[in-house]
């Protein structure tokens, strides 16, 4: 009998033993793997329906194992609404992966308010410094410092018909006077200037941001909304009186505040329309988009918003970052999960403007790549940007953005004058 127990007692040393070490070993590396450590990445670009995103990343984790054969990636992928999902869940339990993806402003706050997001600017002081094109990194900042990579990037322009403007003899404008004449030219002609689809009402809103900026400065409306400026400033009520200025002019489609964006897109695609603003998320149709006559595509160019009145920089513009990355805060494999962040984003720029024709956060040299000539355009001119600024409605909180998503329809429509277009936006901000 005491043989048995004895027995029985080493058995259960020897289990308690075997467990101990078995915790030694996941603490010192949660991923610890036979060769080294694993990191734990989780994406939104499933093969099936984002196939080029996701072949660029089977080859950025490829060559990053290849030049760390000590760390794995151990990869996990969602679609976009799944992966929303499983991050909120996963942020309950404290178990984000190593390394995931993250949107700018006011989605990673709750995230950085939990201390779920590991401060980021080692990097971007680091080896990441000068890489991202100005404003992008600072959209997913918060209080100064920095908790994502951006990856992806749009930004507002101008896209214009030039076979209708080289009918009229007109020519891209530098000076907001120089568009308002080509809006003469054309409505003498029997040309809608501009199409717009202000029924979405963050169309109307690329806008006024713009006059925003180029009135009062590339900072104005951001402290405005962040409350280092107030909104009654009287260069955003300028702004405000600028847009009903353009209505007053017949610069846009008739029935703008009833037609959706799609509507307004459709009507310039099919030369109804001579210029159209709108994100560099559109460049696929007028430059690789096979759908889409090739006649019409070596038509369309694209200028930068002109300066108002001799103020504003061209080279500040209105857009913002797609998806980012993020690394846990609580990773146990943190500074493997900053390497792999790091190196994801310097291959990811080349590789995703020529792979997938995504307008990457980074600075590309866009000489070096096989492009269409407009996408080269475009990247010279955001490696020369001095300014983003962030979406307004993104910036804003929800009850807020809706506010001025509601003001914007009312001022084109000139149901609001501008003044009070204005109060109500600092009276929603003063009330938060």
């Amino acid at each position: 009998m005491f043989k048995k127990k004895a027995i029985t007692f080493l058995l259960s040393v020897f289990m308690l033993l075997t467990l101990a070490v078995g915790c030694s070993d996941a603490d010192e590396g949660q991923a610890s793997s036979e060769d080294g450590k694993t990191v734990k990445f989780m994406h939104l670009w499933p093969e099936g329906s984002s196939a080029q995103h996701n072949k660029i990343v089977s080859e950025i984790i490829n060559d990053f194992e290849s030049e760390n054969p000590d760390v794995t990636i151990d990869l996990e992928v969602l679609s976009n609404e799944q992966y929303k999902d499983k991050l909120k869940v996963l942020s309950t339990s404290n178990e984000l992966p190593d390394v995931g993806m993250t949107w700018a402003a006011g989605f990673l706050e709750p995230y950085v308010d939990g201390e779920l997001f590991a401060p980021l600017d080692d990097l971007v002081e680091g080896e990441l410094k000068n890489r991202f094109v100005s404003g992008t990194a600072e959209a997913y900042a918060v209080d100064g410092t920095t908790y994502g990579l951006p990856l992806e990037l749009n930004i507002a322009t101008v896209f214009y018909n030039k076979a209708i403007f080289e009918a009229y003899g007109l020519e891209a404008p530098k000076t907001y006077e120089e568009f308002q004449q080509i809006v003469k030219t054309l409505n003498d002609n029997g040309v809608a200037p501009v199409a717009l689809g202000n029924k979405d009402r963050w169309t109307g809103s690329l806008w006024y941001m713009y006059l925003a900026d180029r009135i009062g400065g590339s900072d104005l409306l951001t402290n405005a909304i962040n409350r280092s400026a107030s909104f009654d400033d009287p260069d955003l009520v300028q702004a405000a009186k600028e847009v009903q200025n353009l209505v007053d002019m017949n610069t846009f489609v008739k029935g703008f505040n009833g037609l959706s964006d799609e509507e307004a897109k459709s009507m310039f695609m099919n030369e109804q329309a001579a210029m159209y603003l709108i994100a560099t998320w559109d460049l696929p149709n007028y430059t690789t988009n096979e759908d889409v006559p090739q006649e019409f595509r070596d038509s369309v160019g694209y200028f930068n918003f002109p300066t108002v009145d001799g103020n504003g920089d061209m080279n500040s513009f209105v857009g913002g970052p797609g998806v980012g990355l993020f690394v846990s805060e609580n990773s146990e494999v943190k500074q493997e999960a900053k390497d792999f962040a790091s190196f994801f984003v310097q291959e990811w720029g080349e590789k995703s403007v020529t792979e997938a024709g995504v307008i990457p956060a980074t600075k590309v040299d866009a000489g070096s790549l096989d492009l269409p000539q407009m996408y080269v355009d475009v990247l010279n001119d955001l490696n020369q940007a001095s300014n983003l600024t962030l979406f307004a409605d993104v910036q804003m909180s929800a009850d807020v953005a809706q506010v001025h998503l509601d003001m914007i329809q009312s001022l084109f429509g000139k149901e609001v004058a501008p003044e009070d277009f204005t109060k109500q936006h600092e009276d929603a901000l003063s009330n938060e």
